[in-house]
């Protein structure tokens, strides 16, 4: 699977989240719009999950089954996207990353 990644800056404001999903799988997630992701080959080797409120979309490969993207919950208009997928990046490089309260999603707060 190839996925084409618009990153005019580079990796920007990377972080983790501590709700259910992302704390099982660990990943360090980036964001971009969603016209800045393409899948370019293996496209029928990607698999949707989704959890929860069914609103946010998991995307992993069906054959290594790596999380590669997901359209975000908070915001439908982007992806974030694995960082660990990226060729040539070491997200243990990155330093110190930030985490979100998954856990107390804003979504999930009665108004």
């Amino acid at each position: 699977m190839v996925l084409e990644l618009d990153l005019p800056e580079g990796i920007v404001n990377p972080k983790r989240c501590d709700c259910s999903i992302c704390r099982r799988k660990g990943a360090i997630v980036g964001t971009v719009p969603l016209s800045g992701l393409r899948v370019v080959q293996g496209e029928d080797s990607l698999r949707l999950y989704q959890f929860n409120t069914g609103v946010a979309k998991h995307y992993f490969c069906v054959h290594c089954g790596i999380y590669t993207h997901h359209q975000r919950r908070a915001d439908p208009g982007l992806y974030g996207y694995n960082v660990g997928c990226l060729e040539g990046v070491n997200p243990f490089e990155l330093g110190p990353v930030p985490t979100n309260d998954g856990i107390n999603h804003p979504a999930d707060r009665k108004a």
